[in-house]
Order: C-alpha cells, then structure tokens, then sequence
C-alpha cells in the first residue's frame, strides 16, 4: 500500500501551522492523507470551538502548532502549548477544545 499526500507542497520546507487558517466560530480541517493504516489532518480551531466526545479506532497522535486547546481524555483535561504532543489512546472517549485559537496536527494509527 502506497501513502500518498495531499492539499500540501512537497519538496519544499514548511511551516505546518501556515497550511491551515483559523476561521471565526468554526473548526477548520485539511486532510493531507487517509487509508486503512493512517490519516494525518491539520486543524484550526476558533476560540470555544471543540470537536465534542468521542473515539477513535486508532491511537491519535495530537501536536499543538498554535495557540492553546485542553484536550480531554477519559474525562481528565490536559492544556496543550505550542510544541507539546499527547496520545488519545484507541476506544477511549476524548474531546478537543480550542481553550484559545489553536492549531494542531492530528495522526491516527490504525
């Protein structure tokens, strides 16, 4: 199986948290890859908005690029910073918050 990229320049250096914009009231997602064995999204999230409860088959890996979110992982709350990273382990409830405007790169292992 071949993982192919998409809705991003390749060969060339980046800054993650340029390839996505933040948008008033919304959460913003660009998918840059999804098959059976991986999904790699950037997201942008306004101040207050949030992705409510859930799970996920797989282990997602979360790195904040911007900003501030409190993620919640079987109802206890981390703060993520610029930089940081946590793992929202597989078939466990979670939630994502942007407790201030906060970008992220989300990959999910399946």
């Amino acid at each position: 199986m071949s993982i192919k990229m998409k809705n991003i320049s390749q060969a060339e250096v980046l800054t993650l948290k340029e390839q996505i914009s933040y948008q008033d009231g919304q959460v913003v997602s660009k998918t840059l890859t999804q098959n059976p064995a991986v999904s790699i999204t950037l997201f942008s999230f306004a101040k207050g908005e949030e992705i409510s409860t859930h799970a996920s088959d797989g282990d997602a890996f979360v790195t904040c690029l911007d900003g501030v979110g409190k993620i919640t992982i079987d109802g206890t709350e981390y703060l993520l910073h610029e930089g940081e990273s946590i793992i929202m382990p597989a078939g466990h409830p979670h939630a994502v918050y942007g407790q201030e405007a906060f970008k992220m790169l989300l990959i999910v292992v399946f």
